[in-house]
């Protein structure tokens, strides 16, 4: 995941959670199809993760055409770029600390940006923070990994 930077971070905060929505994350993707992408993910308060009530499209137009109108203000991104507003999913995506320590046990896919002893990616479950760091258990083996490595981690569905 491409974090976005804290200024833009806190301008798309400021237009979502007076909405009543959840900012689960933000990424700017540069290169991304032949453009630039930024992604927003929202989800209802509290987190709630339920087909019936959970977001949907109307949800996404509401907060896409809000943040488009201060964007275009701001302007805190040089050049052209997408604007796409998304619920998490069901493989939600974990930004941050409080992220990983929200969803301690559940199972994630972490990637890492470089390899540790040959590895890159790991699936199991998630045991916890230390510090600068998450806890992931894969077969039986506990992988401490650090935060600032992680390219993308997400949750596994379960079903």
């Amino acid at each position: 995941m491409q974090k976005a930077s804290a200024k833009l971070q806190e301008i798309v905060r400021n237009v979502v959670e007076p909405m009543g929505y959840e900012l689960v994350g933000v990424e700017y993707l540069t290169g991304y199809q032949g453009g630039n992408l930024l992604r927003i993910y929202i989800d209802k308060e509290n987190g709630i993760i339920d087909k019936e009530n959970g977001i949907d499209v109307d949800d996404c137009a509401a907060v896409s055409h809000q943040l488009s109108g201060v964007l275009d203000v701001e302007d805190p991104l040089p050049g052209q770029y997408s604007l796409e507003v998304s619920s998490p999913g069901l493989d939600r995506p974990l930004f941050d600390s409080a992220d990983f320590e929200r969803f301690v046990g559940r199972k994630v896919n972490v990637r890492l940006d470089a390899s540790i002893g040959g590895r890159r990616k790991y699936k199991g479950q998630l045991l916890g923070v230390e510090g600068d760091q998450i806890l992931v258990e894969v077969d039986g083996e506990v992988y401490p990994l650090f935060m600032d490595q992680v390219q993308e981690a997400r949750l596994v569905p379960e079903f």
